[in-house]
């Protein structure tokens, strides 16, 4: 670590050369600066330096590596470890970097690294053209898409990291380098699901596709009624089209209008059918989900911005989350997936979720450090709530759900979808021999491990 006269007078010069703002412990606006979405995380960075350039991301590099600190960087801030924070470190906050530029003649289009889903979308959408993005709009693109991105176009789209053309990079040496199919090659690989472990992408270019019509069915069952409904969605799904996605959502009854009053706040079994297309075709999709008795309906054209936002939760609360991907769903797996519905925590913000793959994954590039590409479904359980008193409650409910459903587990596991696991889980959602390779990069790269909040690749 650096004397403390050399850290003062490092960060007085910080502050004098960026051109965003600086926040230390004793700063008003560092509680605000260092909140993340996840509200069981609470660490207390050395310095937060808010970032609005690639120049200020470089120097901000360089003055943690000039005292010596790590290094955690910050996008949306959805990163269910708190991964976006760091105990008496440098965080690199990008949330001021948000510009969005739609090339719709080359169907591509050019993201700053802290811009968000919200941004993404927003964007595309007057030239009806989207691409694969998460299922929360506050989520930020960066983490999401180095991570391997999946969300409700994937089916038909791939997975985010399946359209990624290229990365602008800050690395640890606070270097700017740029990466692609034919540059740097190598990089560029490990950064299709090699997360943050590579640099601070600063940028992000992304291939875009059209879609000038979206629409959606969503129908609510009695839990009793969750097995059928389950069966009915999955055969669905095997027959329907690549444009066809969704999944089946174990949830407390919202207070919307859609849902009967004496159901709000209760446990229901929610089958959402989205649809890349047209509304009459979606109906035809739906007829089997809407012939099951049904507690209530959405059925009908919605911009796909706005399902992007349907699923938004308030940042400050509780978070643990994990999941599984299946090898099949067959009827037992359904009976099991449902019966752990009956003790999730109830009323709260907690999701019990199954999710469809298939289609444009499965069919994707095999050669990136992706191996869940291959399952047709994903188990995610999402447990969000509000009292600290509930904690050991719902982070167990979330491991009995996994313990429960691994009989039917490949191994393999999305990243971003889960937390701080450990070692072997981050083996398992890049790869054996991914990571040894990933495991080589970054010695080449950031031999010191200096971009260890993350998923960690440890240098060779």
């Amino acid at each position: 670590m650096a004397s403390r006269s050399k850290a003062g007078a490092a960060l007085a010069a910080l502050r004098e050369d960026l051109s965003g703002d600086v926040f230390a412990p004793a700063d008003p606006g560092y509680d605000e600066a260092r909140t993340v979405h996840n509200g069981m995380i609470d660490r207390r960075p050395a310095v937060i330096a808010q970032c609005v350039d690639e120049a200020d991301v470089v120097r901000s590099v360089r003055f943690a590596r000039d005292l010596d600190l790590h290094v955690a960087v910050r996008g949306g801030g959805h990163s269910v470890a708190g991964m976006a924070l760091n105990d008496n470190g440098l965080v690199v906050d990008l949330r001021h970097l948000r510009a969005v530029t739609v090339d719709p003649a080359a169907e591509a289009v050019r993201l700053a690294g802290g811009a968000t889903m919200s941004d993404l979308d927003r964007a595309t959408q007057p030239y009806g053209l989207a691409t694969t993005g998460g299922r929360a709009s506050t989520t930020g693109v960066g983490g999401f898409v180095l991570g391997g991105g999946t969300g409700w176009l994937d089916r038909c789209c791939g997975l985010a990291v399946d359209n990624l053309l290229g990365v602008e990079l800050v690395t640890a040496d606070g270097d700017r380098i740029h990466a692609n199919a034919d540059e740097n090659p190598d990089l560029f690989w490990a950064l299709h699901g090699g997360g943050g472990n590579f640099g601070i992408a600063t940028a992000l270019t992304l291939k875009l596709y059209e879609l000038p019509e979206f629409s959606l069915a969503l129908v609510l069952y009695h839990p009793e009624q969750g097995p059928e409904a389950v069966r009915t969605f999955r055969e669905l799904i095997k027959v329907g089209p690549v444009e066809a996605a969704g999944g089946v959502i174990h949830l407390t009854g919202p207070p919307e209008e859609f849902v009967p009053p004496h159901l709000v706040g209760t446990l229901l079994c929610a089958v959402l059918l989205t649809y890349a297309g047209a509304e009459d075709d979606l109906r035809k999709l739906a007829e089997p989900l809407l012939a099951l008795p049904h507690e209530g309906e959405v059925v009908g054209t919605m911009p796909y911005v706005q399902l992007q936002r349907m699923f938004d939760d308030p940042p400050g609360l509780r978070n643990y989350w994990s999941a599984e991907y299946l090898t099949d769903a067959p009827d037992d797996f359904v009976d099991v997936f449902c019966a752990r519905a009956g003790s999730m925590p109830v009323p709260s913000h907690t999701q019990h979720l199954l999710f469809p793959q298939g289609g444009a994954i499965a069919d994707g590039p095999h050669e990136f450090p992706v191996p869940y590409r291959d399952a047709p479904w994903t188990v995610h359980p999402f447990a969000v709530w509000e009292d600290p008193a509930e904690d050991e409650r719902c982070v167990q409910w979330v491991r009995d759900v996994r313990a429960d459903v691994r009989p039917w587990s490949t191994g393999a596991v999305y990243l971003n979808f889960i937390g701080d696991e450990g070692t072997e889980r981050v083996v398992a959602g890049l790869g054996a021999e991914n990571t040894r390779r990933l495991a080589d990069l970054k010695r080449r790269y950031d031999p010191d491990n200096v971009f260890r909040f993350n998923h960690n690749i440890k240098p060779t």
